[in-house]
């Protein structure tokens, strides 16, 4: 048995107790080091109808969405169509009357004028003020009583004219806040582009990449590959449909086939072949065949760390979350880069990893990593909201221990 195939079989068998202990209903992974791929999976794709998952499995990757988003925002800059500087307001006039809540912890109608509009880079950031409907604070609230992104029907255009009506969090560049604004600046592309965001993705990141599974809808015929979302229930200890109680992410509207249906922070369907062929562009900026994504300069902002000190550590406070002695932030070793999180302080998570090595993750426990130092990409599937977050460390643990 090659070493190769021992190690996949090796952490096949480490990932798998996750599915048996009843938090996943199955995996799938993918590494590619150096060029060599190690591949693997176990469980179901559907508990109730007991089928197995695929070697095309298709999955709703939520926010692993965004780096998507940020890649066709710096195909813009590229181009000069807009720059990092530009407020968004030169794009979206219904934010000209936007405010800001007086106290981050105050009353949502309790506001005052915004000090300067966001911009560009506050979007990619995170630091412009934009809240998250599942976010314990005040704008989140709101988010979810307006069911900002509820509807599965509606336009993206219409659900940024939703989001215009609630005030931010903060003053923009005071703090990091994880948020709808990978959402403001997917409308911004479509603006910038006259054209909608389906068909710009497709045009400039999925068709020349050969993304054949990845898009904002899964055809009729194909729709038996999508594995069933589940959300795993702190109370019973065991899988459910997804609950919906308020400020509840499962609450978004994330349908199969609605031909209108794009936004800019989740609503992408992808299988783990597609989403390691884009983790790999993250590498050079270029296809397999050498076409031309994004330049390298421009490339490297995503996993430049923008954020000083002011605003570290990063953490994503989700409505209900316990900080008990078991609670980890897995971004405490991190900054931001314009669209992912991006390594800084390896010792912050017992020296695993290199600085610069970036990536994200997906509400359904998704996840993935770009590392140019080793040359390598690594993805997981899955589909659990509030899911362990222990498959995601196990299997970054494992890739840094052994190769």
């Amino acid at each position: 048995m090659n070493t190769n195939y021992r190690k996949a079989e090796e952490l096949n068998n480490l990932l798998s107790k996750y599915v048996d202990q009843g938090y996943f209903p199955g995996i799938q992974w993918k590494i590619d080091i150096n060029n060599k791929i190690y591949v693997g999976k176990y469980g179901l794709n559907n508990i109730e109808n007991r089928q197995g998952v695929l070697d095309n499995s298709i999955y709703r990757i939520w926010s692993m969405t965004k780096p998507i988003i940020a890649v066709a925002a710096l195909q813009l800059v590229e181009e000069n169509l807009i720059s990092l500087q530009d407020p968004i307001t030169e794009f979206l006039p219904e934010f000209i009357d936007l405010k800001v809540i007086s106290k981050e912890d105050g009353e949502i109608d309790n506001v005052e004028k915004i000090n300067h509009y966001p911009t560009i880079e506050d979007l990619l950031l995170h630091t412009a003020g934009f809240s998250y409907n599942f976010l314990a604070d005040p704008v989140g609230k709101e988010y979810d009583k307006l069911k900002l992104f509820n509807s599965s029907v509606t336009t993206l255009e219409e659900e940024i004219k939703i989001l215009a009506k609630a005030p931010l969090l903060f003053q923009p560049k005071k703090s990091w806040r994880y948020s709808v604004s990978m959402d403001v600046l997917a409308r911004i592309i479509e603006i910038v582009r006259g054209d909608s965001l389906q068909n710009i993705l497709y045009q400039r990141i999925f068709s020349p990449l050969k993304m054949k599974d990845t898009g904002f809808s899964v055809s009729q015929d194909n729709q038996y590959r999508v594995m069933t979302s589940y959300e795993f229930d702190p109370i019973k200890m065991k899988l459910s449909e997804l609950i919906s109680d308020p400020q509840k992410i499962g609450n978004y509207g994330y349908p199969l086939n609605v031909d209108s249906y794009a936004r800019g922070g989740h609503g992408i369907f992808s299988s783990i072949d597609d989403y390691a062929i884009f983790s790999k562009m993250l590498h050079t900026g270029k296809s397999e065949e050498g076409e031309k994504i994004l330049n390298t300069k421009i490339l490297k902002l995503m996993y430049t760390n923008f954020l000083d000190s002011k605003y570290l550590p990063i953490e994503i406070a989700t409505i209900g979350i316990v900080k008990d002695e078991n609670y980890v932030n897995g971004l405490e070793a991190y900054g931001w880069g314009l669209g992912c999180r991006t390594l800084i302080d390896p010792s912050k998570q017992n020296n695993l990893g290199s600085i610069g090595e970036f990536g994200w993750a997906g509400a359904a426990s998704t996840y993935f990593l770009v590392d140019n130092n080793k040359n390598l990409s690594a993805t997981i599937m899955t589909q659990v909201l509030f899911g362990n977050p222990d498959l995601s460390r196990e299997f970054y643990k494992f890739i840094y221990s052994n190769f």
